[in-house]
């Protein structure tokens, strides 16, 4: 089953995103394992993050890498809003 994974991050602004996928992209992992969508919004230092995983595993096993690189950029991503997908439309 796919769940969504809603990050509202105390601060996070622009640079910090662009820092953070950038490093992700240095780790191998800009399209990880598991994520099926990812999509980042908001403005000044309120930007938040929607993802979509095929499973709770895929989504742990990114975090290893996530979580230290946030940890080195200052950004507490919080306790992420978890639901279950119930359908996905594309296009």
């Amino acid at each position: 089953m796919a769940l969504t994974m809603i990050f509202t991050p105390r601060s996070m602004d622009a640079r910090q995103y662009d820092e953070t996928i950038k490093r992700l992209t240095d780790a191998g992992l800009a399209a990880p394992a598991g994520r099926l969508f990812h999509m980042c919004f908001g403005t000044g230092n309120n930007l938040r993050v929607v993802d979509v995983w095929e499973s709770q595993e895929a989504f742990q096993a990114f975090g290893q890498t996530l979580l230290p690189i946030l940890e080195q950029l200052g950004i507490d991503p919080g306790q992420p809003e978890i639901a279950e997908v119930h359908n996905i439309v594309k296009g």
